[in-house]
């Protein structure tokens, strides 16, 4: 309506494929003795721009240094988040194995000599499920490729956020997206596995549930006082502000579908780690591995200055806000049994947060 002013909402998913053209798929391993998995951002064909930052002091990342924009490669044509630790690098194997089959890569000769560009990243869930071998290998990359789609996507305990954990809660899989005022679409995924938290000990609500756009979060009420008594004695929402090497790690993709060049995805991708902080905290510790990748689609326009800064810090808050939602997403889990862990959700500890 002429006049009317512009009000912040999420695009018709709010996740990431709001942005048009990317699809997600996941791979899902949490049969006896398994928790982990594999997520897939699969890009358009012809594949996208991108950038990276890694922020943590413990990552474990593949064919990130290709993202530099001093580098040659402009185009990726998928991204895989896994859990597994460096092993689970692997998964990356066989969603390039699918991509070639597919046709689908740099050309590096003759017509059908190609190479997919496939930056990874993963997380630690080692033995989550109580077996310490069994973490990601090629062929889940594989399925996380074939049953990649452009439907709303699934969040929670699924695909790389299989096995993660938050603090002292159940982490997972969470995505947000929002249209800015110009019509273009901003959006992100994480998979939320951090040494911190992401709720506030002294109320019981996620930091960064403030962020949410119009009734977006509107059902999350602050918890009563006793589940919150119990929260804090079983330190779930005051967990030790410390961990172990390798136990943790937060990463995700935000996407556009602005044109941006690689530097720009590269500026994107760091200042996207803000809605890191506005969501966890302590965030960027050495025992995590905090990495976001940048996609854009060049569908639309490439913004000016101004434009550019709204939709990085748009980007951030899409950050904080699929943290939020992978917290609210995820389930409780109970590997003791077989030797991995038990963990509570969010929504099972606070169940008089979501009563309304």
């Amino acid at each position: 309506m002429s006049g009317a002013a512009w009000v912040p909402a999420p695009g018709p998913t709010n996740s990431l494929v709001d942005v048009a053209g990317l699809r997600v798929g996941h791979c899902t391993r949490d049969e006896p003795g398994w928790l982990t998995g594999v997520t897939v951002v699969v890009a358009p064909l012809g594949g996208v721009v991108a950038g990276v930052d890694v922020r943590g002091g413990g990552p474990g990342t593949r064919e990130t240094d290709v993202l530099d924009p001093r580098n040659l490669v402009d185009r990726v044509h998928a991204v895989v988040l896994g859990g597994g630790s460096a092993f689970g690098l692997a998964a990356a194997d066989g969603v390039m194995d699918a991509l070639a089959a597919d046709g689908i890569g740099w050309p590096v000769g003759e017509p059908g000599q190609i190479v997919p560009i496939v930056p990874s990243a993963i997380l630690f869930d080692l033995g989550r499920g109580g077996t310490w071998g069994h973490r990601p290998r090629a062929e889940d990359g594989r399925a996380a490729y074939a049953g990649a789609s452009a439907a709303a996507v699934e969040q929670g305990c699924i695909g790389a956020g299989t096995g993660a954990k938050v603090g002292g809660f159940k982490g997972g899989i969470g995505s947000a997206s929002v249209v800015l005022a110009s019509g273009t679409t901003v959006a992100a995924l994480v998979a939320v596995n951090a040494v911190g938290s992401a709720v506030d000990p002294a109320t019981g609500l996620p930091y960064a549930v403030g962020l949410g756009l119009g009734d977006e979060l509107a059902h999350v009420g602050r918890p009563s006082g006793a589940e919150l008594e119990e929260s804090r004695a079983r330190a779930e929402a005051l967990p030790p502000n410390a961990g172990r090497p390798g136990l943790a790690t937060t990463i995700g993709v935000i996407a556009t579908d602005a044109t941006l060049t690689k530097a720009q995805c590269q500026k994107a991708a760091g200042i996207g780690h803000d809605g890191f902080a506005r969501a966890l905290k302590p965030v960027h510790t050495l025992f995590d591995g905090d990495t976001l990748f940048a996609l854009a689609t060049g569908e639309r326009p490439a913004p000016d200055p101004v434009e550019q800064t709204l939709l990085m810090e748009a980007g951030a808050d899409c950050v904080a806000r699929a943290i939020v939602h992978a917290l609210l997403a995820a389930t409780s889990v109970d590997r003791s049994a077989d030797g991995g862990v038990a963990l509570r959700s969010w929504a099972d500890a606070f169940p008089s947060a979501l009563a309304r």
